[in-house]
């Protein structure tokens, strides 16, 4: 999950949109994350430390003892809705999903700057 995270290019969405697809390959695997049991902000934690180091495994050691039995196809969209963050439910502040802006703005387009200097290394 680890490596999806930091192949992927945008500075937010990255949480949820790798729940989703982490969920359907860890399925198609026979295994599933118990997205219930997690933390949001414990799981951004994990994220935001593998996109600055990759390959060190911070999202896998996060998730790695959420791991449970697949849920089965009919039952998996309920099984995900119940992730933090995607439930609808804020675990903590708003903040922490709120889009950055316009790609227009100089701050924007700075932290992207960052980003990718950072990649880079």
């Amino acid at each position: 999950m680890g490596y999806l995270a930091y192949g992927h290019p945008f500075l937010d969405g990255n949480g949820r949109t790798l729940i989703v697809v982490h969920t359907e390959l860890a399925q198609r695997a026979g295994v599933s994350i118990d997205w219930a049991a997690t933390s949001k902000s414990d799981y951004l934690t994990a994220l935001t430390r593998e996109l600055e180091s990759p390959g060190r495994n911070h999202l896998d050691s996060y998730l790695k003892p959420f791991l449970c039995a697949a849920v089965g196809g009919d039952r998996l969209a309920q099984h995900i809705s119940h992730a933090r963050g995607l439930d609808g439910k804020p675990e903590q502040a708003l903040d922490a999903n709120a889009v950055l802006g316009s790609f227009s703005d100089p701050a924007v387009q700075a932290r992207y700057k960052q980003q990718e200097l950072r990649r880079s290394k």
